[in-house]
């Protein structure tokens, strides 16, 4: 008989490494079911707010050429795709709400969620695929830094935007789509 494999978002990625065992339940990398999953947040969280911090990259402007940079696109839209899926239908429910297509008893069942992201695809850009398996402290630590800075300037031109609207537009994503 096969074991079950739980997917979870701290487990290694399967075509790289094999299921990571604990307490005889097999896990691999969650992002392939939801990476990140945001739908509790519509459900138990007080905040309206979401602030999605990307490592896989949505877009890239290079096609890629070689076996390992098309598994890595693979994977990185693998992992995008989840959560461009609950996006949009974060759009859709806005649109709802905004647009007045609910009944009035049914508006209080949705709430508006604001979403704010924070892109890393253009300053990983630079970034071979080999750049994943590295554990170089130098290299682990310039990550850091460049995290920093991006936050940091995400921060400065979109912290007045929490708790106010969405800094990202996620409608203007799907619309016609």
């Amino acid at each position: 008989m096969t074991p079950s494999v739980m997917l979870n978002a701290d487990s290694p990625t399967p075509f790289l490494f094999k299921a990571v065992e604990i307490d005889g339940e097999h896990y691999w990398d969650g992002g392939y079911m939801g990476n990140p999953v945001l739908f509790p947040f519509f459900y138990s969280a007080e905040s309206s707010d979401i602030v999605i911090v990307h490592v896989n990259p949505i877009e890239r402007g290079d096609i890629p050429k070689t076996a390992p940079e098309i598994l890595n696109r693979i994977n990185e839209i693998s992992f995008n795709s989840s959560l461009l899926r609950e996006l949009r239908a974060i759009s859709f429910v806005d649109r709802l709400l905004d647009e007045g297509w609910l009944k009035n008893k049914y508006r209080d069942r949705l709430r508006g969620i604001r979403i704010h992201s924070i892109r890393s695809d253009k300053s990983l850009v630079d970034l071979s695929i080999s750049s994943k398996f590295s554990t170089d402290w130098a290299f682990l630590t310039s990550l850091k830094d460049r995290g920093r800075k991006i936050a940091g300037e995400w921060l400065e031109e979109n912290f007045k935007a929490i708790g106010v609207e969405s800094s990202v537009d996620i409608r203007a994503m799907f619309d016609g789509a």
